[in-house]
Protein backbone atom coordinates (compact mmCIF):
# COMPACT_ATOMS: atom_id res chain seq x y z
CA UNK A 1 0.00 0.00 0.00
CA UNK A 2 1.46 3.58 -1.23
CA UNK A 3 2.59 5.52 1.91
CA UNK A 4 0.76 8.84 2.73
CA UNK A 5 2.91 11.89 1.29
CA UNK A 6 3.25 13.94 4.68
CA UNK A 7 1.10 17.75 4.79
CA UNK A 8 3.03 20.42 6.76
CA UNK A 9 1.26 22.11 9.28
CA UNK A 10 -0.47 25.92 7.62
CA UNK A 11 1.77 27.89 10.26
CA UNK A 12 5.21 25.79 8.98
CA UNK A 13 4.30 26.71 5.35
CA UNK A 14 3.45 29.79 6.01
CA UNK A 15 7.22 30.41 7.85
CA UNK A 16 9.04 28.66 5.51
CA UNK A 17 7.04 30.63 2.12
CA UNK A 18 7.65 34.26 4.26
CA UNK A 19 11.11 34.27 3.42
CA UNK A 20 11.02 33.11 -0.08
CA UNK A 21 8.55 35.66 -0.84
CA UNK A 22 10.70 38.43 1.08
CA UNK A 23 13.59 37.48 -2.05
CA UNK A 24 11.04 37.88 -4.75
CA UNK A 25 9.88 41.29 -3.41
CA UNK A 26 13.69 42.34 -3.21
CA UNK A 27 14.61 40.73 -6.62
CA UNK A 28 11.20 42.89 -8.38
CA UNK A 29 12.83 45.98 -6.59
CA UNK A 30 15.92 45.54 -7.90
CA UNK A 31 14.78 44.93 -10.97
CA UNK A 32 12.53 47.69 -10.67
CA UNK A 33 15.57 50.26 -9.78
CA UNK A 34 17.89 49.02 -12.69
CA UNK A 35 14.61 49.62 -15.70
CA UNK A 36 14.14 53.08 -13.63
CA UNK A 37 18.14 54.08 -13.59
CA UNK A 38 18.26 52.64 -17.48
CA UNK A 39 15.63 55.03 -18.69
CA UNK A 40 16.68 58.11 -16.34
CA UNK A 41 20.28 57.71 -18.40
CA UNK A 42 18.88 56.81 -21.59
CA UNK A 43 16.41 60.25 -20.95
CA UNK A 44 19.86 61.89 -20.31
CA UNK A 45 21.86 60.55 -23.06
CA UNK A 46 18.61 61.71 -25.55
CA UNK A 47 19.59 64.88 -24.23
CA UNK A 48 22.80 64.88 -24.18
CA UNK A 49 22.69 64.18 -28.36
CA UNK A 50 20.17 66.21 -28.68
CA UNK A 51 17.95 63.51 -29.68
CA UNK A 52 14.73 64.87 -30.84
CA UNK A 53 11.64 62.98 -29.49
CA UNK A 54 8.34 64.09 -31.60
CA UNK A 55 11.26 63.93 -34.75
CA UNK A 56 12.42 60.48 -33.88
CA UNK A 57 8.80 58.68 -33.21
CA UNK A 58 7.25 61.09 -36.21
CA UNK A 59 9.94 59.33 -38.65
CA UNK A 60 10.47 55.71 -37.10
CA UNK A 61 8.17 54.43 -39.97
CA UNK A 62 10.98 55.39 -42.63
CA UNK A 63 13.30 52.88 -40.92
CA UNK A 64 11.22 49.71 -41.93
CA UNK A 65 9.83 51.43 -44.86
CA UNK A 66 13.55 51.01 -46.65
CA UNK A 67 14.11 47.95 -45.88
CA UNK A 68 10.57 46.88 -47.18
CA UNK A 69 11.97 49.22 -50.74
CA UNK A 70 15.00 46.50 -50.57
CA UNK A 71 13.12 43.88 -52.67
CA UNK A 72 11.51 45.87 -54.71
CA UNK A 73 12.82 46.78 -58.59
CA UNK A 74 12.85 50.94 -59.89
CA UNK A 75 9.79 49.07 -62.13
CA UNK A 76 7.76 48.80 -58.63
CA UNK A 77 7.67 44.87 -59.50
CA UNK A 78 9.28 42.30 -56.18
CA UNK A 79 12.90 41.39 -56.29
CA UNK A 80 11.99 37.78 -56.79
CA UNK A 81 9.66 38.45 -59.74
CA UNK A 82 13.27 38.65 -62.44
CA UNK A 83 16.07 37.74 -59.76
CA UNK A 84 18.55 37.83 -63.11
CA UNK A 85 17.39 41.67 -62.82
CA UNK A 86 17.86 42.23 -59.06
CA UNK A 87 21.67 40.62 -59.40
CA UNK A 88 22.30 42.74 -62.79
CA UNK A 89 25.84 42.93 -61.40
CA UNK A 90 26.80 39.63 -59.91
CA UNK A 91 29.69 39.65 -62.34
CA UNK A 92 31.53 43.42 -61.47
CA UNK A 93 30.06 42.66 -57.34
CA UNK A 94 31.82 39.37 -57.27
CA UNK A 95 34.89 40.64 -58.62
CA UNK A 96 34.67 43.33 -55.66
CA UNK A 97 34.27 40.98 -53.04
CA UNK A 98 37.31 38.72 -54.52
CA UNK A 99 38.60 42.17 -53.55
CA UNK A 100 37.45 42.21 -50.21
CA UNK A 101 38.40 38.89 -49.47
CA UNK A 102 42.65 39.43 -50.78
CA UNK A 103 42.06 42.51 -48.46
CA UNK A 104 41.18 40.97 -45.56
CA UNK A 105 43.59 38.06 -46.16
CA UNK A 106 46.80 39.74 -46.91
CA UNK A 107 45.77 41.89 -43.63
CA UNK A 108 45.51 38.89 -41.76
CA UNK A 109 48.90 37.36 -42.75
CA UNK A 110 50.34 40.65 -42.18
CA UNK A 111 48.60 41.59 -38.84
CA UNK A 112 49.68 37.68 -37.90
CA UNK A 113 52.96 37.74 -38.45
CA UNK A 114 53.27 40.92 -36.49
CA UNK A 115 51.66 39.71 -33.60
CA UNK A 116 53.83 36.38 -33.44
CA UNK A 117 56.82 38.56 -33.50
CA UNK A 118 55.80 40.82 -30.84
CA UNK A 119 53.66 38.44 -28.27
CA UNK A 120 56.50 36.90 -26.91
CA UNK A 121 57.48 40.47 -25.98
CA UNK A 122 54.45 41.20 -24.03
CA UNK A 123 54.25 38.01 -21.82
CA UNK A 124 54.94 38.18 -18.15
CA UNK A 125 56.93 34.71 -18.52
CA UNK A 126 59.32 34.95 -21.28
CA UNK A 127 60.06 38.78 -21.70
CA UNK A 128 62.98 39.65 -20.10
CA UNK A 129 63.16 43.00 -19.41
CA UNK A 130 59.75 45.07 -17.93
CA UNK A 131 60.35 48.16 -19.80
CA UNK A 132 60.19 46.31 -23.60
CA UNK A 133 57.11 44.32 -22.03
CA UNK A 134 55.43 47.76 -20.61
CA UNK A 135 56.16 49.35 -24.50
CA UNK A 136 55.31 46.22 -26.47
CA UNK A 137 51.78 45.93 -24.31
CA UNK A 138 50.80 49.62 -24.87
CA UNK A 139 52.12 49.18 -28.72
CA UNK A 140 49.24 46.79 -29.14
CA UNK A 141 46.82 48.32 -26.76
CA UNK A 142 47.03 51.28 -29.51
CA UNK A 143 46.66 48.89 -32.63
CA UNK A 144 43.49 47.34 -31.20
CA UNK A 145 42.08 50.74 -29.65
CA UNK A 146 41.64 52.59 -33.08
CA UNK A 147 39.15 51.35 -34.78
CA UNK A 148 39.64 49.84 -38.87
CA UNK A 149 37.80 52.60 -40.32
CA UNK A 150 40.26 55.31 -38.89
CA UNK A 151 43.14 54.03 -39.80
CA UNK A 152 41.56 53.24 -43.27
CA UNK A 153 40.64 56.61 -43.11
CA UNK A 154 44.50 57.88 -42.74
CA UNK A 155 45.72 55.08 -45.22
CA UNK A 156 43.63 57.00 -47.71
CA UNK A 157 44.55 60.52 -47.56
CA UNK A 158 48.46 59.00 -47.66
CA UNK A 159 48.40 56.26 -50.32
CA UNK A 160 45.11 57.35 -52.27
CA UNK A 161 41.95 55.30 -52.83
CA UNK A 162 42.66 51.57 -53.58
CA UNK A 163 42.87 48.53 -51.38
CA UNK A 164 46.10 49.66 -50.28
CA UNK A 165 44.90 51.51 -47.55
CA UNK A 166 42.44 48.66 -46.15
CA UNK A 167 45.27 46.24 -46.38
CA UNK A 168 46.91 48.60 -43.87
CA UNK A 169 44.51 49.16 -41.77
CA UNK A 170 43.11 45.57 -41.02
CA UNK A 171 46.98 44.35 -39.94
CA UNK A 172 47.28 47.20 -37.71
CA UNK A 173 44.77 46.21 -36.13
CA UNK A 174 44.76 42.54 -36.03
CA UNK A 175 48.44 43.60 -34.70
CA UNK A 176 46.54 44.67 -31.72
CA UNK A 177 44.12 41.92 -31.48
CA UNK A 178 46.05 39.00 -31.96
CA UNK A 179 49.01 40.44 -30.31
CA UNK A 180 46.72 40.19 -27.43
CA UNK A 181 45.56 37.04 -27.55
CA UNK A 182 48.79 35.18 -29.04
CA UNK A 183 50.25 36.99 -25.22
CA UNK A 184 47.95 35.34 -23.21
CA UNK A 185 48.04 31.88 -25.01
CA UNK A 186 52.04 32.30 -24.22
CA UNK A 187 51.68 32.77 -20.72
CA UNK A 188 49.77 29.62 -20.31
CA UNK A 189 52.24 27.13 -21.51
CA UNK A 190 54.05 24.80 -19.56
CA UNK A 191 57.75 26.68 -19.00
CA UNK A 192 59.32 22.96 -17.80
CA UNK A 193 60.58 22.64 -21.62
CA UNK A 194 61.69 26.52 -21.75
CA UNK A 195 63.24 26.03 -18.12
CA UNK A 196 64.77 22.63 -19.34
CA UNK A 197 66.22 24.16 -23.19
CA UNK A 198 67.50 27.33 -21.44
CA UNK A 199 69.40 24.70 -18.75
CA UNK A 200 70.99 23.22 -21.73
CA UNK A 201 72.59 26.07 -22.92
CA UNK A 202 69.77 27.15 -25.37
CA UNK A 203 69.33 31.24 -25.78
CA UNK A 204 66.06 32.79 -25.22
CA UNK A 205 65.29 32.63 -28.64
CA UNK A 206 66.06 29.07 -29.31
CA UNK A 207 64.21 27.98 -25.98
CA UNK A 208 61.15 30.05 -27.49
CA UNK A 209 61.44 28.18 -31.33
CA UNK A 210 61.46 24.74 -30.14
CA UNK A 211 60.26 25.00 -26.36
CA UNK A 212 57.76 27.34 -26.85
CA UNK A 213 56.24 27.55 -30.30
CA UNK A 214 55.37 24.18 -30.49
CA UNK A 215 53.01 24.28 -27.29
CA UNK A 216 51.28 27.28 -29.13
CA UNK A 217 50.94 26.93 -32.99
CA UNK A 218 48.32 25.38 -32.93
CA UNK A 219 45.80 28.07 -30.70
CA UNK A 220 47.57 30.56 -32.61
CA UNK A 221 46.66 29.19 -36.48
CA UNK A 222 43.08 29.35 -34.43
CA UNK A 223 43.00 32.18 -33.18
CA UNK A 224 44.33 33.90 -37.15
CA UNK A 225 41.38 32.18 -38.66
CA UNK A 226 38.71 33.42 -35.98
CA UNK A 227 40.45 37.31 -36.98
CA UNK A 228 40.03 36.32 -40.88
CA UNK A 229 36.70 35.65 -39.95
CA UNK A 230 36.32 39.31 -38.28
CA UNK A 231 38.50 40.93 -41.14
CA UNK A 232 36.02 39.45 -43.72
CA UNK A 233 33.52 42.29 -42.19
CA UNK A 234 35.16 44.87 -41.43
CA UNK A 235 36.97 44.82 -45.21
CA UNK A 236 33.34 44.77 -45.98
CA UNK A 237 32.62 48.43 -44.69
CA UNK A 238 36.22 49.65 -45.75
CA UNK A 239 34.69 50.74 -49.49
CA UNK A 240 32.87 53.61 -47.87
CA UNK A 241 36.04 55.48 -47.36
CA UNK A 242 37.23 54.17 -50.44
CA UNK A 243 39.49 51.95 -49.50
CA UNK A 244 38.71 49.35 -52.09
CA UNK A 245 36.60 45.98 -52.08
CA UNK A 246 32.67 45.28 -52.14
CA UNK A 247 32.04 48.34 -49.62
CA UNK A 248 33.00 51.06 -52.36
CA UNK A 249 29.54 49.64 -54.57
CA UNK A 250 27.50 49.18 -51.44
CA UNK A 251 28.07 52.70 -50.37
CA UNK A 252 27.54 54.11 -53.82
CA UNK A 253 24.37 52.15 -54.33
CA UNK A 254 23.37 53.92 -50.77
CA UNK A 255 24.07 57.20 -51.34
CA UNK A 256 22.47 56.63 -55.21
CA UNK A 257 19.08 55.30 -53.70
CA UNK A 258 19.44 51.87 -55.60
CA UNK A 259 17.51 49.92 -53.34
CA UNK A 260 17.74 46.96 -55.30
CA UNK A 261 21.37 47.16 -55.85
CA UNK A 262 21.95 47.62 -51.83
CA UNK A 263 19.86 44.33 -51.33
CA UNK A 264 21.26 42.24 -53.50
CA UNK A 265 25.12 42.79 -52.41
CA UNK A 266 24.27 42.94 -48.59
CA UNK A 267 22.30 39.05 -50.00
CA UNK A 268 26.16 38.47 -51.54
CA UNK A 269 28.42 39.91 -48.52
CA UNK A 270 26.16 37.74 -46.42
CA UNK A 271 26.67 34.77 -48.28
CA UNK A 272 30.07 35.19 -48.32
CA UNK A 273 30.52 36.21 -44.65
CA UNK A 274 28.49 32.78 -43.38
CA UNK A 275 30.68 30.48 -46.35
CA UNK A 276 34.01 31.73 -44.83
CA UNK A 277 32.50 31.28 -41.03
CA UNK A 278 31.71 27.87 -41.67
CA UNK A 279 35.28 26.79 -43.68
CA UNK A 280 37.05 28.57 -40.95
CA UNK A 281 35.15 27.05 -38.10
CA UNK A 282 35.66 23.58 -39.51
CA UNK A 283 39.45 24.07 -39.38
CA UNK A 284 39.35 25.92 -36.46
CA UNK A 285 37.95 22.89 -34.75
CA UNK A 286 40.09 19.88 -36.50
CA UNK A 287 43.65 22.43 -34.94
CA UNK A 288 42.12 22.44 -31.52
CA UNK A 289 40.89 18.54 -31.44
CA UNK A 290 44.32 18.04 -32.83
CA UNK A 291 45.83 20.00 -29.45
CA UNK A 292 43.50 18.31 -27.47
CA UNK A 293 44.56 14.76 -28.75
CA UNK A 294 48.17 15.59 -27.75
Amino acid sequence: MASAIPVLPEQRVADLYAPYKQELAAKRRITLIGALVLLVLTMIAGRVAEVDADKFFSNIYRFTDYFHRLFFLDTGASVFTDVREWFWGLQKWTRHILDTLLIAYLGTLFGAIGAFLICFAATMNLAVNPARRFLARRFLEFCRTVPEIVFALIFVVAFGLGPVPGVLAIMIHTVGALGKLFAEVVENIDMKPVEGAIASGATRWQAIRYAAVPQVLPNFASYALLRFEINVRGASVMGFVGAGGIGQELIEAIRKFYYSDVSAILLLIIATVMIIDLVTERIRHSLISQEHGR
